[in-house]
């Protein structure tokens, strides 16, 4: 039961607002009293056409300071030009390369980002810039919004009110696209805002029962969409002792939460399944204390899963895809699981749980089969921060993907790209059976030498759905966070998988049920 005195404190918690982005406008010309302009250049030439509006004293002046800056014009360099004529500033933001959706949201983002201080409206300047891209302004401003985004809600109001300003609108001036940002680009930022936000909730705020009802708030009014959470009673029925061994440990118990969204008629379902441990202290087998506050970043796999859903269903996008957030917080009470317990998952497989800080590919066990079962579908990914090996494999760049089946991976790979959310592909070598094989169990849930970790940890999920059932695990561990502003992101969560897995949901195409066809 939830303590009345904390739930006072969440009710408070809750209901203070993070800071809003500057809304987004869209324009054929500057607006009066526009405080800062934003000019997109590829090349010093592109200042008579992107800056056309400008008089010629301006723009000579912008001229000059590109010359004596030596400015490159590559993709994200900036540029903050101060006292050119009427303007606060001109910010130049480079976008030499050619443009993609992708890096067109990193101007908007950077556009954002560098005149959050103006104090009047901002316009940017985007005549011309992407003659290639259909809906250009739709990319610029949904960078805009994601660049704009900020996390402030446990700060202490300042005592200087915010300038009135500051909320005036970054205008897109110049090119097309106002009608597709409203009717996808605003969904695909409302996704990521709940991931971010979600993943920001330290973790006192946050828990499994906090998130089905955070995101009950965020689908309320949305057509086509059922919800149903799992509590331990259900869960214990149904046989997922994988999870429930998970949440054994903790005061707050586990829930296996279902979104879902039938907006494309009678074919079968995308699952998009994800991790959700609010918070990971490895249980009994303890993290060292250093850095463990990271943990609360560990349920980013569940929230990037109902992001998606609530950015594919708020647009009424026409496909049918599930969503399956496997909630639970892993802490080492005196119920705890212990190293050596055998447990069984919903499909009626036992695990051996050697390690208990190899917990989320244990929940994930129960929410892939329990999925596949269910609801029949024509594809499964699951998304989860599984492992740090996946970081020593590539870092912070790419998210690792591992799949049975090469069609599919194809796909997820295109869409990784289209997104600018990379993916790269990992092998699943037959070897990681023997290395997974229990002499209790019919699988350990972590292996003694523990390399490949990355590739063991797909290797025990997979083993949870059928061979034939087109299937991909992304590890996304070391992209979900962020100790540097990107573009689109400030430090901090990033959202990472929602714009990803939007695309790859929006041009899904399907796969032929073959066991073995890929993975090597």
């Amino acid at each position: 039961m939830r303590d009345v005195g904390f739930a006072v404190l969440l009710a408070g918690l809750l209901g203070t607002a993070a800071a809003e982005a500057r809304p987004v406008a869209f324009a054929d010309r500057v607006p009066d009293g526009s405080a800062a302009i934003v000019l997109p250049l590829a090349a010093k030439d592109d200042l008579a056409v992107r800056a056309a509006s400008l008089d010629t004293a301006a723009r000579d002046a912008v001229g000059r300071a590109l010359d004596a800056a030596a400015f490159d014009y590559k993709a994200n360099s900036t540029l903050v030009l101060r006292g050119v004529g009427a303007w606060q500033q001109i910010v130049v933001i480079g976008a030499k390369g050619g443009l993609t959706p992708a890096g067109l949201q990193d101007i908007g983002g950077l556009a954002a980002r560098e005149t959050v201080s103006a104090d009047g409206p901002v316009a940017l300047l985007a005549s011309g810039l992407a003659p290639g891209v259909a809906d250009a302004a739709a990319d610029l401003a949904v960078g805009a919004d994601l660049g704009g985004y900020s996390f402030d809600r446990y700060k202490t109001p300042p005592q200087t009110p915010r300038a009135v300003g500051r909320d005036a609108p970054l205008t897109v001036v110049g090119a097309a696209g106002a009608q597709r940002y409203a009717a996808q680009g605003r969904a695909l930022v409302e996704g990521v805002t709940l991931v971010r936000d979600l993943i920001s909730e330290p973790s006192n705020v946050k828990y499994p029962e906090v998130i089905v009802e955070r995101v009950r708030e965020a689908f309320k009014g949305v057509a086509k969409v059922r919800i149903e959470a799992l509590g331990v009673p259900e869960m214990e029925k149904l046989g997922m002792g994988a999870i429930l061994s998970v949440g054994k440990g903790s005061t707050r118990p586990p829930r296996m939460l279902i979104v879902e969204y039938r907006g494309g008629g009678s074919e079968a379902p995308l699952v998009l399944a994800g991790k959700g441990i609010t918070f990971d202290s490895g249980g009994i087998s303890l993290k060292p204390g250093a850095g463990m506050w990271r943990m609360r970043t560990d349920m980013a796999g569940a929230a990037t899963v109902v992001g998606t859903v609530l950015s594919l269903a708020k647009s009424g996008a026409p496909v049918n895809v599930v969503a399956v957030a496997a909630l639970a917080e892993n802490m080492p009470d005196g119920g705890a699981t212990r190293p050596g317990d055998v447990v069984k998952a919903y499909n009626g497989k036992t695990i051996e749980v050697t390690n208990t800080d190899a917990e989320g590919r244990l929940v994930l066990a129960d929410a892939v089969s329990y999925a596949e079962a269910r609801f029949n579908p024509a594809a499964i990914v699951d998304i989860a921060t599984l492992t740090g090996a996946v970081g020593g494999a590539l870092g912070d760049d790419y998210a690792g993907l591992f799949s049975r089946h090469d069609a599919l991976a194809a796909q997820l790979t295109a869409a990784g790209k289209t997104a600018g959310e990379p993916l790269w592909q990992l092998p699943l070598h037959p070897a990681y059976a023997e290395t997974m094989s229990s002499g209790v169990a019919d699988i350990l849930n972590s292996a003694e030498n523990g390399r490949p970790g990355a590739g063991l940890g797909a290797h025990f999920i997979g083993a949870f759905v059928k061979p034939e059932t087109p299937w991909a695990h992304l590890d996304v561990a070391y992209t979900v966070w962020t100790d540097k502003a990107l573009p689109t992101a400030p430090k901090g969560a990033v959202g990472y998988g929602v714009r990803l897995l939007d695309a790859f949901a929006r041009n899904w195409k399907p796969v032929p049920r073959a066991a073995g066809e890929g993975g090597r």
